[in-house]
């Protein structure tokens, strides 16, 4: 290619992505609609989503007239995560309390439970889960387990232990669900904003007709691509930038690793999603086909991606097929970057597959748009 032809094509590049962003960013409510809901989303998730379990109920049927069964009562009705303690007659009225939902967890102290602690020092109690809520019921087992071993009981004639365990929580020492949620959903928001703008490009221009129009135009295949590309990864770069931001301004989140890293992360990442809209572009014949799409791909890579559960948990298959998914190792990297300072080899190690996915999905995207083309 000679210099003159380079120049051209760079001027008709430029001349696409300039009309790539008036398409986008022209009318009011598409501006509205680009940036205001991802930063919505991440205020009101960041809250709502959440796997920390409080102002549960739970019933109790307190057997016991002893000071050590009602000293274990008081402990539950002063425990945070506890909205009220139901307290029940009887044992089949703790089990409809249970079964109709009205409590996630259900305690029987048994009648011996007082002196059992004064002979032997320790004492049982019964505790039902509402299996309904796995997730949340485990949660609340290990809580009440703990409130459990922390009881010092007055008439306690055993000897305290000498030695105990001090517990540090490394990078998050509160252990603040905040610290954790923003990151990961500033890197889900970032991959369905450049997925959602991708994936509309070419099928808007078939709805208004003017995807005709770029059939007789001098440009080429990777020209028309890389015009669709270019728009949606500076719109969603700074989108990320702008979730990044109130990450560390408005949820005090700290930031300990290197910004570089984290940028050249977030370019690849978003190409990835970028391609990953693209071939869902180019196979959609309407913007509701390339929206159904979307949501097709976008759902199970946030499920597989270990945003909410670990990857390590998953079946072999599917800890293969995670290792094919950008936001795998883009919430890698930003959790990192945020909480761990996370090393640069570390980095480097989740930069490349995020690079091999980039070159894998764009050249893809050609390759479809160019039938679509002929």
């Amino acid at each position: 290619m000679s210099c003159h032809d380079f120049r051209t094509m760079l001027i008709r590049l430029h001349a696409q992505f300039i009309k790539e962003l008036l398409c986008i960013l022209r009318d009011p409510r598409n501006r509205v609609v680009v940036f205001v809901p991802p930063l919505l989303q991440l205020l009101i998730f960041s809250y709502a989503a959440t796997l920390e379990v409080r102002n549960v109920d739970i019933a109790v049927y307190n057997q016991d007239t002893g000071r050590e069964a009602q000293e274990f009562v008081w402990h539950l009705e002063a425990a945070r995560f506890i909205a009220q303690v139901h307290h029940v007659h009887s044992n089949t009225a703790l089990r409809e309390q249970l079964a109709q939902g009205k409590v996630i967890a259900a305690i029987t102290l048994p009648a011996d439970f007082s002196r059992s602690i004064a002979i032997s020092g320790s004492g049982h109690v019964q505790v039902l889960i509402d299996g309904r809520r796995s997730n949340s019921g485990q949660i609340v087992m290990g809580y009440l387990s703990s409130i459990a071993r922390d009881i010092r009981f007055t008439t306690d004639t055993l000897p305290v232990p000498e030695t105990s365990i001090a517990v540090r929580h490394w990078f998050n020492p509160d252990l603040d669900y905040l610290w954790f949620i923003v990151p990961g959903l500033t890197g889900t928001l970032a991959f369905f904003s450049a997925l959602m703008i991708t994936a509309l490009s070419i099928a808007r221009e078939r709805e208004l007709g003017t995807f005709d129009q770029l059939l007789v135009s001098p440009a080429s295949t990777l020209e028309i691509v890389l015009s669709k590309s270019l728009p949606a990864l500076v719109i969603s770069t700074l989108l990320a930038f702008l979730m990044i931001a109130m990450a560390v301004w408005f949820f005090r989140i700290p930031f300990t690793g290197a910004f570089g890293l984290l940028l050249i992360g977030l370019v690849l990442f978003v190409l990835s999603a970028v391609g990953i809209g693209l071939v869902i572009s180019a196979i959609s014949m309407t913007q509701q086909q390339a929206i159904l799409g979307g949501f097709v791909i976008g759902v199970p890579t946030v499920l597989i991606s270990g945003f909410a559960t670990p990857v390590e948990n998953m079946p072999v298959l599917l800890q293969w097929l995670a290792q094919a998914i950008p936001l795998t190792h883009f919430l890698i990297i930003i959790e990192g970057c945020f909480l761990k300072a996370l090393p640069p080899r570390d980095i480097l190690d989740h930069l490349w597959p995020l690079a091999i996915i980039a070159l894998a999905a764009l050249p893809m995207a050609m390759i479809f748009a160019r039938n679509r083309l002929q």
